[in-house]
């Protein structure tokens, strides 16, 4: 049985995908939409690496908190390790969830996807 915060968050990617006709969301749903198992977990020492200030990234799946980040970034996935979530915010960046990206209007060609 898939957890329905996760059915729900698959569900409004595909939607917007169909709306805006950005291939970007369908491509965070399907990644999503796999086993527990085989979907990511990004550490923040990844996103350290692929980023600079001001940046927009999205992971499907898990950030966790090994590593550090030292420039703010918005950093959105379906799940953060508390620990993750409070180094984002240190470096004065910010940790959402998908859903929020998608509701915020964030524009899709800035959004850089990690895994």
């Amino acid at each position: 049985m898939k957890n329905p915060e996760l059915e729900k968050t698959i569900k409004e990617l595909k939607t917007a995908t169909r709306k805006t006709g950005r291939p970007i969301w369908a491509a965070l749903a399907e990644e999503l939409d796999r086993s527990k198992r085989s979907r990511v977990s990004v550490n923040l020492s990844t996103i350290e690496r692929h980023t600079e200030e001001g940046d927009v990234v999205a992971v499907p799946g898990k950030v966790l908190a090994s590593g550090s980040i030292t420039h703010p970034v918005t950093v959105a996935a379906f799940d953060f390790s508390d620990a993750a979530k409070q180094k984002i915010l240190l470096a004065k960046g910010e940790a959402k969830s998908l859903t929020q990206l998608l509701t915020e209007g964030v524009d899709a060609s800035k959004v850089k996807i990690l895994k």
